[in-house]
């Protein structure tokens, strides 16, 4: 019977620092696709956005009409002072006076729009950035772990933080800059022709070698930011990974080699930083120039045009208004495209992991069980964590109910594969795995992770107390039972030692406990669990003798009438198993109890055998002997 899931894929793209959401350079191998599952995800906020854009558009309208009205005042006030010179009349202070005050009206108005569209995208847009992060988030919980094998933490967080603060901020600010800088553009143009078709084809000169220079700049700096983008992800990789190493690094003497090699990131990244920087800074001053060259051109032709009374002197001074206020939206379109590309990296990055395939979905019909009788059985289990190399092979083995069974080999056997199996970690090629004569595929996998309870070699706890790092293992467990299976396990003496006890809180790290007291932890929790199934992963690994005695007495007490797996490189804890299964290369080896695998002389006794030294006295000389 196969259960073959599809192949996973992993893609592991560069580590992103925290500046890196801000920064530019970044391009999407699929623009326009990813551009379109953008527009798609923003479906449900198409009419917020729709009024948004509206509202920016009268906001930018409003704003354009004003220098149009400002040169309609300065026109009546030039020539009401004409009028006074030449002694044929006075200045219309009246008309002033309404033009002004319409000014500032639109102005005010402008401003309120403006205001209610930036609320009104900001909502929308930490919307969608909180819809993103709650989708990975559940995204997470579904995906195979064979993806987290192949791609950083600091890659999944990149995603979570900066890739989604990217698409925060354009659709915060950007698209809003996109939607005012175009209604600007075309509005001031309108306006400006209405002033003087002439004065207008003068300003247009404008454009092409503004564009020019831009695709200039643009072109140079593309590839320092691209390479800036690089090496802050480099640096802050860097020194995350010394950070979390500092004991290792320290221990082998590894400061200098590591200062080289962060000082080898940070001299390139300050030398891409600045010259993106320069080059970026560039665009203003030399946009400016240029459009100083402009005004110039406008001016001794709208000085010509006014001579012959073909415009008025405030249509002159709101002409240069609109000049002004055209070339600034094209440099910020011309900026918005680089935003835009890193916004569809971004975009691209986080659809692409929210699209990686997820486990085997989970049978409409699940199975519930009243009761866990502990009935175990592998069957012609097939396994590779590469479909293509398999590292259990036509593996077959029961384990009756109450049975302790222990699982012995050499590192890289395949013992801790078969636990990941029998939890549905990963899913299995070939063959099926029964517990209580039902196939582990018809439950689901919350019910039948919740048959186990769990002791691996490395100790994962969290930030928090002691009480609830126990009771984690049963979430509604009282405080007294938390305490019975702390005592069980041998904690409750140590806890009481700490400042704090039950209530200490361990730091983020974990580095405030030792490790064996987190070992003991662990098996607190699975004391508390009270599964009918135990897995015990090298669960003494990290205590010391006497504790392991100890532990060993507690397990001993926990598995008794329990189904219990038991990985053990120490041969000597497991002599009392019911039974041992000797593993190699993926296959079992040999079978039986400790005595009988002995008798047998081979790939256990030699594991056995190597583990103790026939010069001391707490050898088996007589077994050693028999297999000589």
């Amino acid at each position: 019977m196969s259960h073959g899931p599809p192949s996973g894929r992993g893609r592991s793209s560069r580590q992103r620092g925290p500046m890196g959401a801000m920064m530019k350079g970044d391009k999407a191998s699929d623009f326009k696709g990813t551009m379109k599952k953008l527009i798609r995800y923003l479906g449900r906020y198409r009419i917020v956005i729709l009024f948004a854009i509206l509202i920016a558009t009268a906001s930018t309208a409003a704003s354009i009409f004003g220098p149009k009205i400002l040169g309609q005042a300065t026109t009546t006030l030039f020539d009401g002072l004409m009028d006074v010179i030449r002694g044929t009349g006075e200045v219309d202070f009246e008309a002033i006076k309404l033009l002004i005050y319409f000014t500032l009206a639109l102005y005010i108005g402008s401003g309120i729009l403006s205001y209610i569209q930036g609320w009104i995208m900001a909502r929308v847009s930490t919307n969608i950035a909180y819809r993103f992060r709650r989708d990975i988030a559940e995204k997470i919980n579904k995906m195979k772990l064979k993806y987290f094998d192949k791609t950083t933490q600091g890659e999944i967080l990149s995603r979570i933080t900066n890739d989604v603060d990217t698409i925060n901020q354009t659709l915060s600010q950007s698209l809003s800059q996109i939607i005012t800088s175009a209604v600007t553009v075309v509005g001031v143009l309108v306006m400006m022709f209405t002033i003087s078709w002439m004065m207008t084809l003068v300003a247009i000169v404008i454009i092409p070698l503004s564009g020019l220079i831009v695709a200039f700049i643009v072109k140079k700096s593309q590839k320092h930011f691209d390479q800036q983008q690089e090496y802050i992800g480099h640096v802050n990789s860097h020194v995350e990974e010394m950070y979390g190493g500092h004991v290792v690094m320290k221990a082998f003497n590894g400061e200098e080699k590591s200062q080289e090699k962060f000082e080898g990131y940070n001299k390139t990244l300050f030398k891409s930083a600045w010259k993106s920087q320069f080059f970026s800074g560039l665009m203003m001053p030399i946009m400016t120039f240029v459009g100083n060259l402009g005004y110039v051109g406008i001016a001794i032709l709208g000085g010509w045009l006014a001579i012959q009374d073909a415009i008025g002197v405030g249509d002159i001074q709101a002409f240069i208004q609109y000049v002004r206020n055209f070339t600034r939206p094209i440099a910020q379109l011309a900026n918005v495209s680089n935003v835009l590309q890193q916004t569809a990296a971004a975009s691209e990055r986080v659809f692409e992991f929210i699209e990686e395939p997820e486990e085997v979905a989970e049978t409409t019909d699940p199975l519930k069980l009243k009761e866990v009788k502990g009935l175990v059985e592998f069957k012609n289990v097939n396994f590779g964590y590469d479909p293509e190399k398999t590292i259990i092979h036509n593996f077959s083995a029961v384990a009756q109910p109450g049975q302790k069974v222990a699982i012995v080999g050499p590192t890289g056997a395949g013992k801790t594969t078969m636990v990941k199996l029998l939890m549905r970690f990963y899913d299995i090629n070939d063959g099926a795995i029964f517990v209580d004569g039902n196939n582990i595929y018809d439950f689901t996998r919350t019910d039948l992770r919740n048959m186990f309870g769990m002791v691996l070699q490395d100790t994962w706890l969290f930030n928090g107390t002691i009480l609830e790092n126990i009771r984690y293992g049963r979430a509604d467990a009282t405080d007294a039972e938390v305490v019975t299976a702390a005592e069980a396990a041998h904690v409750d003496h140590f806890v009481h030692t700490l400042a704090g006890g039950y209530h200490m809180e361990l730091n983020e790290e974990v580095t405030n406990i030792s490790e064996g007291q987190k070992q003991l932890l662990t098996i607190a929790r699975a004391v508390l669990a009270d599964p009918p199934i135990l897995i015990l992963d090298e669960a003494t690994s990290s205590v010391d003798t006497r504790t392991e005695i100890l532990i060993q007495r507690a397990m001993d007490e926990l598995m008794e009438n329990r189904t219990s797996f038991v990985i053990a490189h120490r041969l000597s804890t497991i002599r009392n198993a019911d039974l041992i299964l000797v593993m190699d290369e993926g296959d079992i080896v040999e079978q039986g109890s400790h005595k009988e695998l002995l008798a047998q002389c081979g790939f256990y006794a030699d594991l056995y055998n190597s583990q103790f030294d026939v010069i001391e006295e707490n050898t088996e000389p007589s077994v050693l002997d028999a297999c000589d």
